[in-house]
């Protein structure tokens, strides 16, 4: 018996393939078992679609994306995503300083390293956020110890996590409601996390929202543990 490698987008019940290939190049779209639907439905929709379908969280694109592709970029994406996060705190933290006219090189030099220090504390509250959803996943006997499941999971959050990449334009043209919409871009990226581990764990929505919320938490928590943290050596040099 062939090995399931694919899941029906539809129910998610395990696919052997998503199309057979006869002669002559004519595909037929399989048939899920279970359900009697087709397994992938869009394996023939344009990818514009399936990214409108995603935004929009639908499970079924979610799946498709999750389970029946190949895409390799959770990784490029998320430093991406960090990027983007980190330019928009380094942003804010040099528009609430004062104006400095000090052509030195230290003063140079310092707000560059102010931009890696924020990447940094980005990248540790991702770490976090991560750790809390899968804490509470494994504590709620949803999440087995196995490192497959594990990675599938990492994988689907670093994946849910591309609307970070909204926060570039919403810095480049900044408005009086630019507070506002970084938190909707929040709201969406928790949003399509949660989504996420839905699809991956085939578990209710109320047990990802939870998973989230706590994640989010931890994030929050170690985001106040840093918040009088004086990351400009201007501050630095004042305290002194």
């Amino acid at each position: 018996m062939a090995k399931a490698v694919f899941r029906c987008v539809e129910c998610s019940e395990d696919a052997v393939e998503l199309h057979r290939d006869y002669s002559n190049g004519i595909l037929k779209i399989t048939i899920c078992e279970s359900c009697k639907k087709p397994v992938d439905k869009y394996i023939e929709y344009d990818p514009v679609i399936i990214l409108i379908d995603a935004i929009l969280c639908k499970t079924q694109a979610f799946r498709h994306i999750l389970f029946n592709t190949t895409l390799n970029i959770h990784w490029k994406l998320c430093v991406f995503c960090l990027l983007c996060e980190a330019y928009l705190r380094w942003s804010q933290l040099h528009v609430s300083e004062p104006s400095n006219s000090d052509p030195s090189d230290i003063i140079r030099y310092t707000k560059e390293w102010n931009f890696y220090a924020m990447f940094g504390l980005a990248t540790l509250e991702l770490c976090v956020f991560c750790a809390g959803v899968l804490c509470l996943l494994w504590l709620s006997g949803r999440l087995r110890c196995r490192g497959a499941e594990t990675a599938r999971l990492l994988r689907a959050l670093m994946l849910s996590s591309y609307g970070k990449v909204l926060l570039v334009p919403a810095v480049i043209w900044e408005h009086d409601h630019s507070p506002l919409c970084f938190t909707l871009i929040k709201l969406f990226v928790l949003t399509s996390n949660s989504q996420a581990i839905r699809v991956i764990l085939n578990c209710s929505r109320r047990l990802s929202l939870l998973a989230v919320c706590v994640g989010l938490l931890c994030e929050t928590g170690l985001a106040q543990a840093f918040q009088k943290v004086p990351w400009s050596l201007q501050d630095t040099l004042a305290l002194h």
